[in-house]
């Protein structure tokens, strides 16, 4: 070969194959291959066979596919997707994305990779689809450098740190009675308009928390931007939101709950205590039922299919502690109970799994009590890591007066109480309308900081007008009695 590159023979030399020609054209198309997603040479593909308004039925993939596999359609002008959800030898049965699905019999459906989103620090303060894509007409998000699968399996159990640090919500009631710990899940059941969504967003409100990532599942459009804008820019949360409305489909509202734990690993793994609230587990139980019963599994129980109750523990395994080396998911999880009925299948499942449980009761809604919470019938399985010992008696004589002062209140409504007969009932009768007033907290007022503070001084101030002293060790030793045993 010549110094000129040609061969002996005067002809120019081949160019090896590493070599690419430098000009405008080849730098254009490395610029266009930054960021494209490369397009197989060949692509595993079928045909729609049958289409109903819950799922469609494709044929030629069975042999190609497992459960769980998506798969993509041409829809008008862009592309649509779907799960495959079960298979037979004649064909495969799909459940789409879209609630409104543009396809009919004999087009295309393509295998596709499995869903992974990379969340970064940049999604903080944006709202994003089920999907992870914004919604919030914001710039485009930047992908971080790792993937996060949406249906991630939780953590290995001997990995998990222990629970060990109280956290304080502002929300006194649950400061008091069901208080939560870092790391902690825990459930919201209520009736529908019992202050579910109110309460949800008063512990959205928490300072105890680097990072906050909400998931509004199968949410009333109307409310999605009140929320965001009333709730998490208002108190300047550093807040990550996936929503997912009521009018989406199953697929999308499915995926919404998967999306928004995908994202608060990635913010656990970075070392942040994240606080999860998810609103609400009970419409993801209606979107894995609905895609259920589309594969043709059968109802068990009030007509939810077995696999529902065995993707709840998985979906809800995910939060909890980290590793000793990363931070913590709280999890706040809210369940609508159906027809105030609290032995419904879903909450009796929830309520399994979770560390704790926060009853909304509608008698108390009734009287103009917010945020209703039952105290006798919430209860915390972390709270003796939060309390001392002293708080922990506290705690049971208060719902020990709560719960006389309630079971009595038909027998007081009809004259039967009379004052000095019952010296517990006549304890119970003075301490219980104050502690009730105590507990009273609206939305707009400010979070409480020392719960167990408040609620002595507000005690010492009745005991001191039922027995005026100057001398201020009488007056403490006064409060303390009010606790007591008469």
């Amino acid at each position: 070969m010549g110094p000129t590159g040609a061969t002996d023979s005067g002809a120019p030399a081949p160019m090896l194959a590493t070599e690419r020609p430098s000009n405008r054209l080849a730098r254009l198309g490395d610029a266009l291959a930054v960021g494209v997603r490369p397009i197989p040479l060949t692509r595993i593909g079928g045909r729609v066979s049958e289409v109903s308004s819950s799922h469609i039925r494709v044929s030629g993939l069975s042999a190609s596919i497992t459960l769980g596999t998506l798969v993509e359609f041409d829809a008008g002008t862009h592309r649509g997707l779907g799960e495959v959800i079960a298979i037979q030898s004649a064909g495969a049965t799909v459940k789409l994305f879209s609630a409104a699905p543009r396809i009919g019999l004999g087009s295309r459906i393509w295998v596709r990779e499995d869903l992974a989103i990379k969340p970064s620090s940049n999604w903080i303060g944006r709202v994003v689809n089920a999907l992870g894509e914004p919604i919030d007409g914001g710039p485009t998000l930047a992908p971080g450098n790792r993937a996060y699968a949406i249906d991630n399996e939780p953590l290995e159990p001997m990995s998990l740190d222990r629970v060990h640090r109280p956290v304080i919500t502002g929300v006194r009631t649950i400061d008091l009675f069901t208080p939560i710990c870092a790391g902690q899940r825990i459930g919201v059941f209520a009736g529908s308009g019992v202050g579910k969504s109110t309460l949800i967003s008063m512990l959205a409100r928490s300072s105890g928390f680097k990072t906050l990532v909400v998931a509004l599942v199968a949410e009333r459009a109307r409310e999605v931007r009140e929320f965001i804008e009333d709730v998490i820019q208002a108190s300047g949360a550093r807040a990550v939101t996936v929503v997912a409305t009521s009018s989406e489909s199953a697929m999308m509202r499915k995926m919404a709950a998967k999306t928004a734990m995908a994202i608060s690993e990635y913010f656990r793994d970075c070392g942040d205590d994240v606080l999860l609230i998810m609103d609400s587990v009970t419409r993801y139980a209606h979107a894995l039922r609905e895609v259920a019963l589309a594969a043709g599994e059968l109802p068990v129980a009030r007509g939810y299919t077995p696999s529902v109750f065995a993707e709840l523990p998985r979906l809800l395994e995910r939060a909890g502690p980290g590793t000793p080396t990363t931070g913590s998911i709280t999890g706040v999880f809210s369940v609508l109970v159906d027809g105030d009925d609290h032995n419904d299948p879903i909450a009796d499942a929830v309520r399994g799994v979770l560390d704790g449980h926060i009853v909304l009761d509608r008698s108390i809604a009734e009287q103009g009590r917010y945020p209703a919470i039952n105290p006798l019938a919430s209860i915390s399985r972390l709270a003796s890591i939060v309390w001392s010992k002293e708080e922990a008696t506290l705690i049971r004589r208060l719902r020990a007066l709560i719960s006389r002062f309630e079971e009595t209140r038909e027998l007081r409504t009809l004259g039967g109480y009379k004052p000095g007969a019952d010296p517990e009932l006549d304890q119970a009768v003075t301490l219980t309308p104050i502690i009730y007033r105590i507990l009273t907290q609206l939305p707009d007022d400010p979070p409480s900081r020392r719960v167990f503070d408040e609620l002595a001084a507000a005690l010492s101030e009745v005991k001191a007008q039922q027995q005026p002293t100057e001398d201020p060790h009488q007056r403490g030793k006064a409060t303390s009695a009010a606790f007591e045993k008469p």
